[in-house]
């Protein structure tokens, strides 16, 4: 099944140039192996951090909490090389994460649950467990933009899969509670073609530079 990370790291190199197709299909009667998932997560925690928090000072996404069948489609996506992200190369090799695997990080994060603040404290508490629950918090820091016109574009153009107030729709991701570097990136790639969204054209196509900034200080502002 899944190969531990030392074991792995060895052959990453020779895995960036193997080709890679979604081989197969998670059996029907597959059940969630949770034990499998928390082995595969100390890989993904190099880049997302321990819980899906992100990483990289918000270049690498928050997972947790993001739909499952969403995480999986990105990976399928990766492996396809539908959507180009060199760094996931080597981990999202059929040969790194089998569907199987796959089904079970994805179910992994996506029960993981993040506050925005830190819960309020009554009386002395150990500065371990603060410290353990500060890692368990994602607030967004404010971006600067026209808050009016970016809530105005995004109601528009986001709010059908993404809800009006950007926690996500269905198998649609969250935008509220998720890193700024990382949309912004996303934005730009929609706004270029070099990633694909449904309805590119009419989403993006006159999208510019300043809504992009105004829409990320609305989403910005949402975990308040």
């Amino acid at each position: 099944m899944f190969v531990k990370a030392l074991a792995r790291s060895a052959g990453l190199s020779c895995l960036l140039f193997t080709g890679s197709l979604w081989a197969a299909d998670v059996p029907e009667d597959y059940e969630y192996d949770k034990y499998n998932a928390e082995d595969i997560n100390e890989l993904c925690a190099g880049c997302h951090g321990s819980l899906g928090q992100g990483g990289g000072g918000g270049v690498y996404p928050r997972l947790a909490g993001l739909p499952q069948e969403y995480m999986e489609e990105q990976i399928k996506n990766f492996k396809t090389r539908k959507r180009v992200n060199i760094p996931m190369v080597p981990f999202a090799n059929d040969r790194e994460l089998p569907p199987e695997d796959v089904r079970d990080i994805t179910t992994y994060l996506s029960n993981i649950k993040l506050a925005s603040q830190l819960p309020e404290v009554s009386g002395r508490i150990d500065g371990l467990e603060r410290l353990q629950q500060a890692e368990a918090v994602v607030q967004i820091p404010k971006h600067e933009g026209d808050l009016e016109n970016g809530e105005e574009y995004y109601m528009e153009m986001c709010r059908g899969c993404h809800n009006k107030d950007g926690m996500g729709r269905g198998n649609k991701p969250a935008v509220t509670g998720q890193h700024i570097k990382y949309l912004k990136k996303q934005f730009q790639d929609f706004r270029s073609g070099e990633r694909e969204h449904v309805d590119q054209v009419e989403l993006f196509g006159e999208m510019t530079d300043k809504d992009i900034e105004d829409v990320l200080a609305f989403l910005s502002v949402q975990d308040d």
